[in-house]
């Protein structure tokens, strides 16, 4: 039976997952900036003109906007997107500029910079942590208990018993470590090395493709190699190596993220499965509805998509900034205004184009093409 969450359900849980994951990434850039003396004149969760707010001792200006999409620290100087010095600042009082960020070195403006992404994943370790506390870890190893008839493993002749070490050349020492690398490889032909009763032997193998569809009657596509686990293992996890856990799996999601838009920009996976706010909002409506967990669980995963969005090196975005602040670094001066420029009106582009490509993918994800096509035919 397919369980869809209302609209108010799902505007309300993406609230509760957009807003403080904001809060808290824009809350890094704060203290690392308040830290290094910066003044911040606006601290804004969202856009578009505000609704509430109120200034603090220190002249800060919180406001909520309108638009929860997203939010801003605004540092006393930047009066230009790129935080470049500009005749406006080099016109304020010593004592004022000194309180700016581009008043800073490269070294402290970095931090500040990376401080909002560096605590999108100090949560979602927290979190994962948590987790690994409370239900342990699965540590299955990489053991045939099946090849299930029909499927690739049966038809690479692998057997009950035989211990997979590698996948397409990289190490599998777990179950969970299997699955992860085969779940985004649908249809790819990899190597599959095992040892069978002591023996090394190698295959070679073509993923199979599954469709999986859950209870709110959305499908996934994911690959299936076709091994059936044996008994499965849960650890119990210490408060001392729950870190180590949470820095361990945290490490494997963004590594599948980093494969997988390397997939999308070979050609190997179609662009249509990039979402967006519309995508993250149906999945938050939808996992607040399986309980505290699932929905907990949805925020780390959220939260780590947006460290590791943020950190690419696309003007406009903080990765953008650390690029450029790289580049100062080595030439020892900052780079030319005008190159600045243009590079963030061109991030600004990508961005605004990655933003209507997600935006229509949602949008036909949700069928409103097929309906349009409908009553038009």
């Amino acid at each position: 039976m397919i369980e869809t969450p209302g609209v108010l359900l799902t505007v309300l849980a993406f609230a509760l997952v957009i807003g403080p994951l904001v809060f808290i990434h824009e809350m890094g850039h704060y203290l690392a900036g308040r830290w290094f003396g910066v003044k911040a004149e606006a601290f804004s969760i969202g856009f578009g003109r505000e609704i509430a707010g109120w200034t603090d001792k220190r002249g800060t200006r919180w406001k909520i906007a309108w638009l929860p999409l997203g939010g801003y620290v605004r540092f006393a100087g930047d009066m230009n997107p790129a935080s470049q010095p500009t005749a406006e600042w080099l016109a304020l009082p010593a004592e004022e500029r000194r309180q700016t960020f581009q008043a800073k070195p490269v070294w402290q403006r970095a931090i500040i910079v990376a401080a909002g992404p560096f605590v999108n994943f100090v949560l979602a370790i927290l979190i994962l942590a948590a987790f690994a506390l409370a239900y342990g870890d699965a540590r299955t190893p990489s053991v045939v208990g099946q090849a299930i008839p029909g499927t690739a493993a049966a038809t690479a002749g692998l057997r009950a018993g035989d211990r997979v070490t590698a996948l397409g050349g990289r190490e599998m020492t777990t179950f969970e470590d299997m699955v992860r690398f085969v779940k985004i490889r649908a249809g790819e032909r990899v190597r599959v090395d095992y040892v069978r009763g002591g023996t090394p032997a190698t295959v070679e193998a073509v993923i199979g493709t599954q469709e999986q569809r859950d209870r709110f009657g959305n499908v996934y596509r994911v690959g299936l190699l076709g091994i059936a686990p044996a008994a499965p293992v849960i650890e119990p996890v210490g408060v001392l190596e729950a870190p180590v856990v949470a820095v361990q799996r945290t490490g494997d999601i963004v590594g599948m993220m980093v494969e997988t838009i390397g997939q999308i920009i070979s050609g190997r996976r179609s662009v249509k499965e990039l979402g967006g706010p519309l995508s993250i909002a149906k999945v938050s409506g939808e996992q607040i509805t399986l309980g505290a967990d699932a929905f907990v669980f949805l925020i780390a995963l959220v939260s780590i998509n947006l460290g590791f969005i943020n950190l690419l090196p696309v003007p406009m975005l903080d990765g953008g900034h650390l690029l450029f602040y790289a580049i100062e670094a080595v030439r020892r001066k900052p780079v030319a205004p005008e190159a600045v420029e243009w590079a963030y009106r061109g991030g600004l582009v990508a961005v605004l184009a990655l933003m209507l490509l997600v935006t229509f993918n949602d949008l036909g994800n949700f069928g409103l093409w097929r309906q349009l096509a409908g009553l038009i035919g």
